[in-house]
């Protein structure tokens, strides 16, 4: 169906060429670290290696051919010519210099790195039940390795066991993958937004913020809780509930032809009001699926409007240097009339 949509935006002549693995597992269905997917205004064929050609043939979709690739510089500018191709459009974002210049130079036709991101990032966006309930399954594995660590957490462990725990319990419990390095970051560490893990032990009175998710069949999830040890301040306390309102604006802003710019200001006006502005520097969210960070970005820069299928992340976050941070992040579907919280984890303040 995804290649369907691709093929209807294409004239007679013209052909989309698709070479990173993140389009072309979504379009296909299929993941491998080569290939090439050759889109004609009536017909598509996929391009890969002797590593993947047996796989490819029995799992690839929406392609009329599946063809062994020896020469690139040989056999898709010949595929080209043969079905009549003047114009292809590559991905802008997701090639390189290099490549696109290899790219323009083996075919004799006009290549263009523009109109591949733009239609396949707008079909991207707006996910599809069956992509929406992956990210589901992801995201409760994420939670189960929360409530997990709650019970793992307690003084003189280090952040890096920390992390290391959750990255080994979300494997143990299914994940195909983690999304992207885990943040698990303490006391004077938690005030740096993607901090790495270090040496450092937990101690009594500790922010510990962790960031992190798990990938199920390709897609991602992504959610970060902030917990305390043994106590709190009462300026930790009050940071907290800031941030927690502000998300909670932000999340109750969501709906369908909202501004994602109105969606951050709803968070950022909360923390502004508290003092607190110059210490929210990110944007609130971020689209999740097949790449941890796509469309849409829900930002005060952003000129983008949710749309109906949207899943994007909800995160504000205050970082004080030197002292501490707080962020809180949950993952929401843009839904007919408003949305639907994807993450279930408890919210409200946690001293272990």
């Amino acid at each position: 169906m995804s290649i369907e949509k691709l093929s209807a935006e294409l004239k007679k002549g013209e052909a989309f060429l698709i070479a990173s693995p993140e389009n072309r597992r979504y379009l296909t269905g299929f993941d491998s670290s080569d290939g090439y997917l050759f889109v004609t205004a009536s017909r598509a064929a996929f391009f890969t290696d002797s590593r993947y050609i047996e796989a490819a043939e029995a799992a690839v979709s929406g392609c009329e051919e599946i063809i062994l690739l020896k020469s690139f510089k040989n056999q898709l500018p010949e595929y080209a010519e043969k079905n009549g191709i003047k114009k292809i459009y590559t991905e802008a974002t997701r090639l390189s210099v290099s490549q696109f210049a290899e790219i323009s130079k083996a075919f004799a036709c006009e290549v263009v790195a523009e109109k591949a991101d733009e239609e396949i990032n707008r079909m991207r966006r707006c996910k599809r039940e069956f992509e929406k309930q992956k990210i589901i399954t992801a995201q409760r594995i994420a939670e189960k390795a929360f409530d997990h660590i709650l019970g793992f957490i307690r003084e003189g462990i280090s952040e890096k066991e920390i992390a290391l725990e959750l990255d080994y319990f979300m494997l143990r419990s299914g994940a195909d993958a983690l999304s992207f390095e885990t943040i698990a970051v303490s006391g004077r560490n938690s005030s740096m937004p993607h901090g790495v893990p270090s040496g450092k032990k937990i101690e009594k009175g500790d922010f510990i913020t962790m960031d992190y998710g798990a990938v199920v069949d390709g897609y991602h999830s992504d959610m970060t809780r902030t917990v305390a040890v043994g106590c709190v301040s009462s300026k930790q306390a009050e940071i907290y509930e800031t941030v927690l309102s502000a998300q909670f604006a932000a999340l109750d802003s969501l709906a369908p032809s909202v501004p994602c710019r109105d969606a951050d200001n709803a968070a950022r006006n909360i923390i502004e009001k508290a003092g607190y502005g110059d210490c929210f520097g990110h944007g609130t969210g971020h689209g999740v699926g097949i790449d941890i960070h796509e469309a849409p970005t829900v930002s005060f820069r952003s000129s983008q409007i949710l749309e109906i299928g949207d899943i994007v992340t909800v995160e504000p976050g205050i970082y004080l240097k030197g002292e501490f941070g707080v962020r809180i992040e949950d993952m929401a579907y843009i839904n007919d009339k408003s949305y639907e919280n994807l993450t279930k984890s408890e919210k409200t303040l946690i001293i272990l």
